[in-house]
């Protein structure tokens, strides 16, 4: 977190921490889309602010579901426990990776457009109803607030992920663009390759990289993705909560490049 971010993120962590679940979740309207996230036991004491920045948006969706390791049921607190209701439920899996935010809320809901998001950041309130209107007009495509350019130097070579350039321009699309979990990503049904379900593969070829498999899988179904034509600003980080984080080691190590490199060669990939 950068030091001008902390006096923000303290006010809104506050803020919603005092805030009721009723309150926040009356007379609003609901669409018909599936929020969902995973976390790590790290960040299950500030878990609650998410689901209430959530909670606090403009229109609400049918569902929000948190997924967690087994291994977690003991450690949650009562605090983010008591948050359930007809719309926030918290399920558990045996799957410990990333990838299950996305994957096990399609198979319950294989109809429905699901938007994952990131378990360290406030969502602002209309971040779910930008999403949603892109999607009305576009209900192919994926779209997300933040993409990424993968990009390939001049002889082809793929270059480091560090150099993997933001789209700026809003409402573009291209079958390059890589949507960011974190600044939040509405998945269509129907929009992935047959092997999106398949465990053995995304965990041995994108084990820490699960906008990687997602890249990977819609672009062998044809699908495109599509940045927001209005973006609400960037979430706001949550202070604590960046100690353990897959950027240390997919950015900094450029493990991310790894990753994706290795889906290139299962796939005969070569470049876009």
């Amino acid at each position: 977190m950068k030091a001008k971010e902390l006096p923000g993120s303290l006010y809104h962590s506050a803020r919603l921490r005092l805030s009721k679940p009723a309150e926040l979740l009356r007379n609003k309207n609901t669409i018909p889309v599936i929020v969902s996230l995973t976390s790590i036991e790290s960040r299950l004491d500030t878990l609650d602010i998410v689901i209430k920045s959530l909670f606090s948006q403009t229109i609400l969706p049918k569902k929000i579901l948190l997924w967690l390791n087994v291994g977690l049921k003991d450690k949650v607190s009562a605090r983010l426990s008591e948050l359930q209701n007809t719309i926030f439920e918290i399920r558990y899996c045996d799957l410990e990776c990333s990838h299950k935010k996305l994957v096990l809320s399609m198979v319950e809901f294989p109809s429905k457009p699901i938007v994952i998001c990131d378990d360290d950041f406030i969502y602002k309130p209309t971040w779910l109803a930008c999403l949603y209107q892109d999607y009305q007009q576009y209900p192919r495509d994926i779209i997300a607030n933040e993409v990424r350019k993968i990009r390939y130097d001049k002889d082809g070579a793929l270059l480091p992920y560090i150099k993997w350039s933001y789209v700026r321009d809003f409402g573009v699309s291209g079958a390059c663009y890589m949507g960011v979990g974190y600044g939040g990503v509405l998945y269509p049904p129907k929009c992935f390759h047959n092997d999106v379900l398949n465990q053995h593969l995304f965990l041995s070829l994108t084990p820490r990289a699960d906008d990687l498999w997602f890249k990977m899988m819609s672009y062998l179904h044809g699908t495109v993705t599509r940045r927001a034509r209005e973006v609400p600003g960037k979430p706001i980080p949550i202070a604590g909560t960046q100690s353990v984080s897959l950027y240390l080691s997919n950015v900094k190590k450029d493990k991310n490049r790894d990753q994706w490199l290795a889906l290139s060669k299962y796939y005969n990939f070569v470049k876009f």
